[in-house]
């Protein structure tokens, strides 16, 4: 019976996984993973390593979760390392931690390998910080989308307009707009700095810069940053990048 390790694989740039994710991929026997995993990543993996994709494109469409649940299991009754490679953390809004609770339940080991995750790599490739001394003291990782099959949305944003001082959004492009308005309808102004980071680290990406009352149309994959500290990390991104 192998090990089961669940890899961070960071933001888009393979340059960005740790050490650790890099040596799992380079000596694993089976690789499961995800659509925004690099495919210079990928080419690290032995020539004799099972490759197996179960990305799912936006609307949901690929490998249910208990779908991968149970690939994950009989693979670790085959192999002896199997690598799930998740996009960015896989603890930070993926289902990493579910994975391992699934094995668990069945007796296979596995293990956690951290990532950098995009809300927070996307916004530092332009100079943005979660957090600034004078300016920022919390910050708050929150999804855009939630699974309707929860019956309630547990993300009140018009409570966490008043509640922390920098706002970063994931999965949030296709109710931008919504997400803007309720902000402001939480006390947030009109004029609030919003970056907008799409397909981070990739060759699509788009950085753009606007107000939460500005905010429309976002492409997804996004991270949305909503705080005054991406007012501090144009001005530092203005003056390098001159």
């Amino acid at each position: 019976m192998g090990r089961v390790f669940i890899v961070g694989a960071g933001p888009g740039d393979p340059e960005l996984i740790t050490l650790k994710g890099l040596r799992l991929i380079e000596t694993a026997d089976a690789i499961v993973y995800d659509r925004l995993v690099p495919q210079a990543l990928l080419s690290r993996a032995r020539p004799q390593a099972l490759l197996v994709y179960v990305g799912k494109k936006p609307g949901g469409q690929g490998p249910s979760q208990q779908e991968i649940n149970e690939m994950l299991y009989n693979l670790a009754l085959k192999y002896d390392v199997v690598v799930r490679l998740h996009g960015g953390d896989p603890l930070v809004f993926g289902r990493g931690f579910e994975e391992c609770e699934y094995l668990a339940s069945r007796g296979i080991r596995c293990e956690f390998v951290p990532g950098v995750t995009s809300g927070l790599a996307a916004p530092a490739k332009h100079y943005i910080p979660p957090v600034a001394r004078g300016t920022a003291s919390s910050v708050a990782l929150v999804t855009g989308r939630e699974d309707p099959s929860k019956g309630r949305r547990q993300v009140d944003f018009k409570r966490l307009a008043a509640a922390v001082d920098t706002i970063v959004i994931y999965m949030g492009a296709a109710s931008a707009r919504e997400i803007a308005a309720e902000l402001m309808e939480g006390g947030l102004p009109p004029d609030t700095p919003v970056a907008v980071i799409e397909s981070a680290f990739f060759e699509d990406e788009r950085f753009r810069a606007t107000t939460l009352g500005g905010l429309d149309a976002v492409r997804n994959p996004a991270v949305i940053v909503v705080g005054r500290t991406v007012e501090r990390g144009l001005r530092l991104r203005e003056a390098l990048c001159r």
